[in-house]
């Protein structure tokens, strides 16, 4: 009985993400534990991509074609991770060859939209992982062209299962079996019942950090009633539909490496994944949906606690904004500008921003160490660059020293965490923002100190203006 409860919640699950989500079905018995893929969905996706790279893999290897392209697409992943080959595809006797197409910020390129399009998306039940324990078999795999994802392990509570157990069940596996190792295979590993969801993306035993995916309920934990299903059904329905997975494993997760002097005194490396949490992936998603709706001219508060991720939640936003396009398919911003007391969100914002491009030059944080803050500043918004990091200082000083802008619309993410957001500082800088030309700002900027509180608060109306 109990295994037939905890089907059901499975069928479920799977029938949503084969009638609505855009997937396929895929074969336990087709998954390769020891490579840790699909390589009969893999050689699909390469053969209907990109006929021509496979062509001269074929010249190469001859009727040995598909096994060697394969372990060599595995060796690389194992090499440099699912992640990095996913966004940047790998490179076979000269021949490069792309794992995924994602979605462009543009979509003026048809043959780029068509690639997107046979994307195989693939719900695989029951999969037998662990060459070690071939008994052993994950609830869920989710795969994108033959690589698997994520994993999640399911259970119900009217078998007297919970959340709790999936995570003790994952705390139990061995994380060096191939697709459970640390960002070598699934990226991501989800522990739901039917009313909660929990993440994590290192498997380590008993240490095994589970973080809470969840919507939240009337400001609390947990997630709100559903009338029309369980409580989690968000994660299949919302997050894991097919656009939306594609758009998180292009613009969300990224590796984050940070380096600590160790007791031997030598510098050790800490990899981290991240992976968005519920509440970050929303605020982002709906500022951009937003700004993209709406265009420039609208101001919008995010409202974050302690702890709750909010420096990746600016990269992620910075990073989206700077390369959002109206319905038109017209850049909707010139520049993104962040306005930080924090000088580590400016190399946290690079490294982030820079798995995502994979190219300098898209980001300038304005730093003393730099030379001439102001200069920085001209150069770097005279200069086109898409992102700029400035503290909330520097940005008044731009006041006379830079020419007319022309036409062009900023988006501006002011970190609102400190007190130094308030007074003359941020006056300044709303005072530049929102007029036409610096030259007007500057004037602005002039107002003479007025004598009544009625001047006073005229005068601040006019210094803030439309931002």
């Amino acid at each position: 009985m109990t295994i037939h409860r905890e089907k059901a919640f499975e069928d479920a699950i799977e029938a949503y993400l084969l009638a609505e989500g855009g997937y396929r079905k895929g074969d336990p018995t087709a998954f390769d534990a020891t490579l840790a893929l699909d390589p009969a969905t893999l050689v699909e996706w390469l053969k209907s991509s990109q006929p021509k790279a496979w062509e001269k893999l074929s010249a190469a290897y001859g009727d040995q074609v598909e096994a060697k392209v394969v372990q060599w697409i595995a060796k690389q992943c194992d090499q440099n991770g699912m992640l990095h080959c996913l966004r940047h595809g790998v490179v076979d006797r000269g021949v490069k060859l792309s794992l995924c197409q994602f979605l462009p910020a543009s979509r003026a390129n048809p043959e780029t939209m068509a690639l997107y399009d046979q994307n195989i998306l693939t719900v695989t039940r029951q999969v037998h992982h662990d060459p070690k324990r071939p008994a052993d078999s994950i609830d869920l795999v989710l795969s994108v062209n033959g690589l698997p994802v994520a994993t999640a392990e399911l259970k119900i509570q009217t078998t007297n299962q919970t959340v709790a157990h999936a995570r003790r069940q994952y705390q139990e596996r061995d994380a060096s079996a191939p697709l459970l190792a640390f960002k070598k295979r699934a990226l991501v590993h989800f522990a739901v019942d039917a009313d909660l969801v929990f993440m994590a993306t290192r498997l380590a035993g008993d240490k095994t950090y589970f973080l809470p995916f969840n919507r939240g309920d009337r400001g609390g934990a947990g997630n709100p009633l559903n009338p029309d299903g369980y409580k989690t059904a968000y994660l299949w329905e919302e997050v894991w539909a097919r656009d939306s997975w594609l758009d998180i494993l292009a613009r969300f997760i990224h590796l984050q490496v940070e380096e600590r002097p160790s007791p031997n005194g030598k510098t050790e490396k800490r990899e981290t994944l991240i992976f968005p949490r519920y509440h970050q992936l929303d605020a982002v998603r709906r500022s951009i949906d937003a700004a993209r709706r709406e265009g420039p001219g609208h101001s919008y508060l995010i409202q974050h606690s302690a702890g709750s991720g909010k420096s990746n939640s600016i990269a992620w936003l910075a990073h989206r904004l700077a390369t959002l396009h109206d319905e038109n398919d017209d850049l909707v911003f010139s520049t993104v500008i962040v306005v930080t007391d924090r000088r580590v969100l400016d190399s946290q914002l690079q490294d982030t921003i820079y798995q995502f491009e994979h190219k300098q030059g898209l980001i300038a944080p304005i730093d003393h160490k730099r030379g001439s803050k102001s200069g920085q500043l001209v150069e770097a918004l005279d200069g086109g660059k898409r992102i700029v990091i400035v503290t909330l200082q520097t940005f008044p000083n731009v006041m006379g020293q830079v020419g007319e802008l022309g036409a062009r619309n900023f988006a501006v993410i002011a970190d609102e965490a400190h007190s130094s957001q308030t007074g003359d500082s941020a006056s300044k800088l709303k005072a530049v923002l929102s007029a036409k030309s610096l030259e007007d700002a500057e004037t602005e900027d002039a107002i003479p100190d007025p004598e009544t509180t009625d001047d006073r608060i005229e005068a601040a109306m006019l210094a803030r203006g439309r931002q």
